[in-house]
């Protein structure tokens, strides 16, 4: 690692660029949460059988979560390679033009195609963002920051349901997410670019070397550790929140839960969480601390949601709502890994971690479904809990193995020497 020297003075957490990264990333919550909010009026609109709507519906969320998986290394590429600013906008207009198309589709071919396009353009803001402000802010007060954007930035689900809920239109929805995002760039041309990427720029050091994460056996370590700490927070809304209605059938008889209305509670209390984790790692002055209190309250829920005190749809949205607060850790999640690396492919790093994690839903998916629930034909209570506790269980190793990244200091650059 060479030091450098430092980079411009550092911004407040209520800054221009805070604002700009926490609206981002709002925009990109609301987008990237409509669908599973308006899925089956949106597949109806375009004349989908209900006999069909599991496959297209899988179809259209898969094709999603591959273009976030391309995305999130193509973003975090150009991160480190352009510059910050050169994501931010270069993403929002990508994502901001494939939900006006989305607003127009009229088969589901075309529907996967517009997600797809959506999915690339969205993984690249909230990296960007968390780069940007961890290293404009002063490093006492990267996390409360960093917290702040995904704090207002996860609150974009609440309104991605209230706007669905209101305007009765799934069309509509789409295209007031893509106005909502070109509306964005008139603010982010104000933003100034990372001082520390114009350094690593000017010391010639290799940038957006995604290769550099396998290349060395100490950064490798650390890049799947980064990714691995951040499970829980998919395995709860991808498997708990999104088939909330199914579980509430198996668990009290009741299958009239609205699963929306149950992800709408989740991520209000995510974005909730996300400050107060913010808050919680500043007192603490640590960010590991600040994660184990939050595993143990994902535990607490867990617990709670599979246990026969969750027995009413009230109960179940409720601990919906604990749930989404108690793994309201993404944004340090992401805050560490970003902390995790040198200034040259930071953006790679804070970009592609979160959307591994994303796709590991997949992973996660095929395991609970495939494994369990047809080949090995457990019901549904007993797979979601063996899946939660293998994914919890390989979350806690992780996080005991992750450096504490509180106090760190993040203008230095990675050597690109295969170091073992």
């Amino acid at each position: 690692m060479l030091s450098q020297p430092k980079a411009n003075r550092p911004v407040g957490i209520f800054s221009i660029p805070v604002l700009v990264a926490a609206l981002g990333y709002f925009v990109d919550i609301y987008d990237l949460l409509l669908f599973t909010i308006v899925r089956e009026p949106s597949l109806h609109g375009i004349n989908v059988a209900d006999a069909d709507m599991v496959l297209a519906s899988t179809k259209i969320i898969n094709w999603q979560m591959v273009g976030l998986l391309i995305g999130g290394i193509l973003w975090g590429v150009l991160g480190d390679k352009k510059g910050r600013l050169s994501v931010l906008f270069g993403s929002i207009l990508l994502y901001s033009a494939a939900n006006f198309a989305t607003g127009f589709i009229q088969t589901v071919d075309q529907y996967a195609w517009a997600r797809f396009v959506a999915g690339i353009g969205l993984a690249g803001e909230l990296g960007a963002g968390i780069t940007l402000v961890s290293e404009l802010l002063p490093k006492e007060k990267r996390g409360v920051g960093t917290s702040l954007v995904a704090g207002v930035g996860l609150s974009g689900a609440v309104a991605a349901y209230f706007t669905y809920k209101l305007s009765n239109d799934w069309r509509l929805c789409y295209m007031i997410g893509g106005g909502l995002g070109l509306g964005l760039l008139i603010l982010r041309i104000s933003v100034a670019e990372s001082g520390m990427f114009e350094h690593a720029k000017a010391a010639q050091a290799a940038r957006g070397n995604f290769m550099m994460f396998f290349n060395n056996a100490r950064r490798f370590r650390k890049y799947i550790l980064a990714i691995l700490i951040g499970l829980p927070t998919w395995y709860v809304i991808g498997i708990l929140v999104n088939l909330s209605n199914r579980f509430a059938g198996e668990l009290y008889g009741d299958k009239t839960l609205e699963s929306g209305r149950a992800i709408m509670f989740a991520y209000a209390g995510i974005s909730l969480g996300d400050i107060a984790v913010g808050l919680l790692s500043q007192k603490l002055r640590s960010r590991k601390k600040a994660l184990y209190i939050f595993y143990f309250m994902t535990i607490l829920g867990i617990i709670f949601f599979y246990s026969p005190l969750n027995n009413s749809n009230a109960t179940m949205y409720a601990t919906c709502g604990f749930l989404g607060f108690a793994t309201g850790f993404w944004a340090i999640f992401v805050t560490m890994g970003a902390e995790q690396f040198g200034t040259n492919i930071r953006a790679t790093a804070a970009t592609t971690i979160p959307n591994m994690v994303r796709g590991a839903l997949v992973l996660i998916n095929l395991m609970f479904v495939d494994l369990f629930q047809k080949a090995w034909q457990w019901p549904l209570l007993q797979s979601g809990i063996i899946t939660g506790v293998i994914v919890i269980g390989i979350t806690l190793v992780a996080a005991y193995f992750t450096e504490e990244t509180f106090h760190k200091d993040l203008n230095y650059l990675e050597v690109e020497e295969m170091i073992p």
